[in-house]
């Protein structure tokens, strides 16, 4: 196994969800990597097609343009995407729904890539409650989302969130394996000056914006192994190979999931 590394997603710091997984860490620089979202939200949806970079070079990733790209769903909507420039291709017309199954094609320098991802339904989030522990003079925060678990198991989250419209973004998974179909009881870590790596200690008057998203299994494992080979934070610069939903080589990912946002500013501790 050699010991290089590779990066696609330098703005994420990761927290949360130990999990075990066997990850393959040779040597892919040059590699096609494919990110590409489908939500509950209106559109248009993005799929971005770049290439890997070794780590010692500088964060500049390689557009890969002239691809064809089709996205499709299981009840026959289908739409070719149009480049708009820097590796990004976008829908014009394509209307994402949960429970439907999604599949992605991309036809790139003489390679076909294929993906599939299934958007689940709807988990409504409810809001946010803060909680708080004081040793000495010091006061660590963390918000608890509030969503119900439905009752089928298997069901999987993903949330992210900034903190005052800062671009960095912290990351936790959580899923139903305990307390399902039960009111959540996993707080959202938030960074604090015992955080190595992290930039920000969350304070009183903080603004903190969250987004939920509902996410299938293959995504649950591909961000869960991401926080794993970050080490829990990122430091601003993550590995590029996690375990793929995206066949033939590829590294990236293909998500199709709901959905929502909440917004919260810490609150000063009430005596």
């Amino acid at each position: 196994m050699k010991n290089t590394f590779y990066i696609i997603l330098p703005l994420f710091a990761l927290t949360s969800c130990e999990k075990e997984i066997d990850l393959d860490l040779n040597d892919q620089s040059g590699n096609i990597v494919i990110e590409g979202n489908v939500t509950n939200q209106p559109g248009p949806y993005t799929v971005k097609i770049t290439k890997t970079v070794s780590f010692s070079d500088p964060n500049q990733y390689p557009a890969v343009t002239g691809a064809q790209v089709i996205l499709s769903d299981d009840t026959g909507q289908t739409e070719t995407l149009q480049y708009t420039g820097n590796g990004m291709y976008q829908t014009t017309t394509f209307v994402g729904q949960p429970g439907r199954t999604y599949t992605l094609k991309i036809q790139a320098e003489g390679k076909q890539y294929t993906a599939q991802s299934s958007m689940p339904e709807v988990v409504d989030f409810d809001g946010l409650e803060q909680s708080s522990f004081k040793f000495g003079d010091k006061t660590t925060y963390t918000l608890l989302p509030v969503f119900t678990d439905p009752m089928p198991l298997g069901n999987r989250y993903l949330f992210s969130f900034t903190i005052n419209d800062l671009p960095k973004k912290y990351m936790n998974t959580f899923s139903d394996n305990v307390n399902n179909g039960m009111l959540n009881q996993q707080p959202l870590i938030l960074p604090n000056d015992d955080n190595k790596g992290r930039d920000h200690e969350v304070i009183v008057g903080d603004k903190i914006h969250v987004e939920m998203q509902s996410i299938d299994n293959n995504i649950f494992t591909y961000y869960s192994a991401l926080l794993q080979i970050s080490g829990g934070n990122g430091g601003g610069a993550t590995p590029a190979n996690p375990p793929s939903n995206i066949n033939n080589g590829a590294l990236g990912y293909f998500s199709a999931h709901t959905t929502d946002t909440e917004t919260f500013v810490i609150q000063p501790v009430t005596p």
